[in-house]
């Protein structure tokens, strides 16, 4: 319930006179709660949480700092007005696909026409690839580094198709809650195999000369992934770790 007596220039015990702006936002408050009480956000298709902690509308393409506010969004003219034309665009497709209100279903296009228009088949997935993680350290530079060495056997294009790879921040991922902000994930995918991830530390990654490395082997189909991390302490050009200092000498009697 909104204060109407406190306001600036109303009297003890008077109501007061809202403005535009206190009555529209409370109306937006007003809605943003009902709104909580009756939508499921788990089920709103275009709601997306992005890997900065915020959350977007897919349908509006806008950008939103939490759900209150999202929520508030979906109860205004240009969100309503996105739903009805999207309404409008699968109430023609449908008609094109089942004919215009009369209840018969087209037939289904030949098989030259399908090739023509080029439209893609659904992919049969294999399992996951095998592979292996190494850590180790440079030993000039001390820099701590891992090596990825993926196998894909049942490839049959493998100098057509070669694995791809990126890395995920732990806000984009949907498998472990809360997310982890000192660990990233590196991905890498190819089909028809599934997408692997790799959980590594969430740290400053040197792409330098050499210090990043990614081979593909098409005749054994292995796939190899190099990694340096920057050394929170840099060292200086062409300098060698120096050995650690000698025990102090033992006391004469």
């Amino acid at each position: 319930m909104a204060d109407r007596q406190n306001r600036v220039g109303s009297k003890f015990g008077g109501g007061g006179v809202s403005s535009s702006q206190n009555a529209e936002r409370e109306r937006k408050e007003r809605l943003r709660e009902l709104a909580l009480e009756s939508v499921d956000l788990a089920k709103d298709p275009y709601l997306m949480r992005n890997h900065l902690g915020t959350y977007e509308c897919k349908l509006c393409l806008t950008l939103h700092t939490n759900e209150g506010n999202y929520l508030a969004h979906t109860q205004g003219k240009k969100h309503q007005a996105g739903l009805a034309k999207r309404a409008a665009m699968e109430k023609q497709k449908a008609k094109m696909t089942f004919g215009s209100g009369s209840g018969v279903c087209f037939p289904a296009p030949s098989s030259t026409t399908a090739s023509t228009t080029n439209i893609p088949q659904p992919r049969v997935r294999i399992g996951r690839p095998g592979y292996e993680v190494s850590k180790s350290r440079d030993p000039v530079t001390n820099q701590r580094s891992l090596t990825f060495d993926l196998h894909y056997p049942e490839l049959d294009d493998a100098y057509q198709r070669q694995p791809r790879h990126r890395f995920m921040s732990a806000y984009e991922q949907r498998v472990e809650h809360p997310p982890n902000r000192n660990y990233q994930y590196l991905l890498v995918a190819c089909e028809p195999y599934e997408t692997v991830a790799f959980k590594i530390p969430n740290e400053p990654i040197d792409k330098g000369d050499g210090r990043f490395v990614t081979n593909w082997d098409g005749e054994e189909k292995r796939f190899t992934l190099t990694l340096y991390f920057v050394d929170t302490v840099p060292q200086q050009e062409g300098s060698v770790i120096p050995p650690p200092p000698p025990p102090p000498p033992l006391p004469v009697e």
